[in-house]
């Protein structure tokens, strides 16, 4: 093996792909084979180092240089410059939106400094398609030491001690429900990992199977050996090809080196793993509709209990664990119950990975602890609003969370604090919005998605969020009233305390937190005709400045239905009853002269 003196590190997931970061890759070894330094310097993908907001990202080690937004072409000048050099390319370094200054490298970042990265410990720093960068960073020494020297019992104790809840929304004891799993009596039981993440903007699965994909294998066999199961199965979305073809490659390595299969590491431990695709379907994130889908039935959920610990697949037991939390599983046996439980809150152990989106100047990818606020994750991490707006709100835990305001940002985030406010943990999709947002207008967004993604097997949901669909969609073209606002909180607890699983339960909490926090919006549609943010097309007006307008002609040419008058040289006027509300009058105008009323 050659002993490199240099690694270029580049960001080798969906994200940064879809940036040419592969093309990138190719040009850096080209360009280090035309000045001879393939045996000195390699060039290594890697997993999302989190920073999706500046990808594709490149860090050099051991220098530690962190480059952002680096194009193919930039491949060339990055060996003659830094690799040869020594000199860093300035204009490739991160600027720091707030201090304005260039930050070198990525320990200096406020986007890193709080974060604590255990579920996604190696990503970013292995190649995901090479087992033996896995087993150099510990990999597989948890199942050889469970294996080795801990009963299964003992195992599941450990895993209890260390606090660790479900990552996957519901926060229920992840060592409680292997215990159960495990004195459930069978001939057969099943692992199933659970990587069909469906919230909007929503990526942490995803990341962690495409630049980790071992520690899953690792995981789901541990899994396996305290619940007394030879068979898992990962339920994986169809919409996700790098991160199946990455855990394909993973379970033919592991299978290469004994670490799965029959007797493994010559214990007489049986385990194996085969992949099942989901189509998308938001509703087979709870366990029970995943099991159906994966025996080939309607993705829908069934009534509880029995719990798929006593009877789930094919009707034997089966222990259900999403992908973030069974990543958290070698590090606890690794490091111990002490080390995972001493990280976090009273009832939340350890950290949680948040996509971090929408109105933020640093979205990306980032794991904290569990007790980290929302102020300290949208402000210090995520570097605050862009373009200098205002805050506004945060949605956590995607469409089943609520949308907490400036008065939640002190907010310790665990599962208890976020439910007390109001919204949930979830998955840890994480959006955050600014004045510009209407959060009746949200609200209705993330309904619509619930209503696409309802399975429609009970009517509360199937009917109930039609109806609740129905009067935020009146509200949003002004003709609401303040008795539809009192409908959508009654109609939207009925849905809530009725509704068969936890898409329809939680359906309901994006109207009922906005209602709660931005209540002034919602009487401002009914009462006013008015969107205070300006995002409903519906209660918008733009009218010409007669004072202001030169008569260029400019919108007059440009309104794509001509609902634009006058002569030229003269004030010009919009015929309301024509105008679609597009907005390209506004845009085009150089004189400042429509305003949006």
């Amino acid at each position: 093996m050659a002993d490199y003196k240099m690694h270029i590190m580049v960001c080798g997931g969906s994200g940064c792909r879809a940036s040419e970061s592969d093309k990138l890759t190719q040009n850096l070894d080209t360009a280090l084979q035309k000045n001879g330094l393939e045996e000195d310097v390699q060039v290594v993908t890697t997993g999302c180092f989190g920073f999706c907001e500046k990808g594709p990202v490149v860090k050099i080690l051991p220098d530690n240089t962190f480059y952002t937004q680096v194009t193919p072409e930039d491949a060339e000048k990055i060996v003659e410059e830094h690799i040869i050099k020594g000199r860093q390319i300035k204009h490739l370094l991160y600027e720091d939106p707030n201090a304005k200054e260039l930050i070198p490298d990525s320990k200096h970042m406020d986007f890193y400094k709080k974060q604590v990265r255990l579920a996604l410990r190696n990503c970013g720093f292995i190649n995901p398609e090479n087992i033996d960068e896995y087993i150099a960073r510990d990999g597989y020494a948890a199942i050889g030491k469970c294996l080795s020297e801990m009963t299964p019992e003992a195992v599941i104790e450990e895993i209890k001690e260390s606090g660790l809840r479900g990552r996957g929304g519901g926060g229920f004891p992840t060592g409680l429900k292997w215990d159960i799993t495990r004195k459930s009596e069978a001939d057969q039981k099943y692992v199933v990992c659970n990587a069909d993440e469906g919230d909007p903007g929503a990526f942490m699965d995803r990341s962690i199977l495409e630049g980790d994909p071992h520690t899953i294998i690792e995981a789901m066999a541990i899994c396996g050996y305290c619940i007394g199961a030879d068979k898992g199965l990962v339920y994986i979305r169809a919409e996700y090809p790098l991160a199946i073809e990455r855990l394909k490659i993973a379970l033919d390595q592991a299978r290469e080196y004994g670490l799965l299969g029959e007797d493994i590491l010559g214990t007489g431990f049986n385990f194996d793993i085969e992949l099942k695709y989901g189509a998308g379907a938001f509703v087979c994130g709870e366990e029970t509709a995943l099991i159906h889908s994966m025996e080939g039935l309607r993705g829908e959920p069934t009534f509880k209990p029995p719990f798929p610990s006593v009877s789930g697949y094919n009707e034997k037991p089966t222990n259900v664990n999403n992908v973030e939390t069974f990543a958290n599983i070698p590090v606890i046996i690794n490091k111990g119950a002490g080390f995972f439980s001493q990280i976090g809150t009273g009832s939340s152990k350890g950290t949680k990975v948040f996509a971090l989106a929408g109105k933020i100047n640093n979205v990306g990818l980032i794991e904290v602890p569990m007790g980290t606020t929302l102020r300290e994750v949208i402000f210090d991490i995520g570097g605050g609003i862009k373009d200098g707006k205002k805050f506004k709100a945060v949605q956590t835990g995607g469409p089943s969370g609520g949308c907490l305001t400036e008065a939640h940002l002190d907010t310790p985030i665990d599962f208890d604090n976020l439910i007390k406010v109001g919204s949930m943990m979830g998955s840890g999709g994480m959006i955050v919005m600014d004045e510009d947002d209407c959060m009746v207008a949200v609200a209705k967004f993330y309904l619509e998605f619930t209503l696409d993604e309802s399975c429609g097997k009970c009517s509360p949901c199937r009917v109930g969020n039609k109806r609740l669909y129905e009067i935020l969609d009146k509200i949003t073209q002004g003709k609401g009233t303040k008795e539809d606002l009192d409908k959508l909180r009654l109609l939207g607890n009925v849905v809530k305390d009725t509704s068969l699983c936890g898409l329809g339960q939680t359906s309901p909490n994006p109207i009922l937190s906005t209602l709660d926090n931005f209540y002034d919006e919602y009487l401002a549609h009914v009462e006013d005709s008015k969107c205070v943010a300006g995002q409903c097309k519906a209660l918008m007006q733009y009218k010409i400045i007669p004072d202001a307008c030169s008569g260029c002609t400019l919108c007059f040419r440009n309104c794509p239905v001509g609902a634009i008058s006058g002569e030229r040289k003269s004030p010009h006027f919009i015929d309301q009853s024509i105008c679609i509300k597009c907005g390209v009058c506004y845009e085009k105008c150089k004189f400042d002269a429509i305003e949006i009323v």
